[in-house]
């Protein structure tokens, strides 16, 4: 009953949207109330926010798998979007989704 559960949250897994600038990364380090530091799966580091909305149900901890998506005004900056749960993180691994971060 339990892994018919598990697999049915799995096949849910939400992926980001390349033409909405959603991508992959992975949390470097925390920089206090609501920033972030991303290494993103191109290859580059954001400074990325937690907005309110995210902030308020779900904690973000260092190490873990993210979707953010790029300000489109500035590319260099983005939000956070979605947080994976450790079986989440195991099946994308799996899938070889994680391309690009130092997982």
């Amino acid at each position: 009953m339990q892994e018919e559960k598990k697999l049915e949250e799995i096949r849910k897994t939400r992926l980001p949207n390349e033409k909405e600038l959603e991508m992959f990364g992975l949390v470097i380090q925390m920089h206090g109330s609501d920033q972030v530091k991303v290494a993103c799966n191109d290859g580059k580091e954001r400074q990325c926010r937690i907005p309110g909305k995210l902030k308020k149900r779900v904690w973000i901890r260092q190490n873990d798998i993210v979707i953010i998506k790029l300000w489109d005004f500035q590319p260099s900056k983005a939000d956070i979007v979605w947080r994976f749960f450790g079986h989440q993180t195991e099946y994308l691994k799996r899938e070889g989704r994680l391309k690009g971060l130092p997982v």
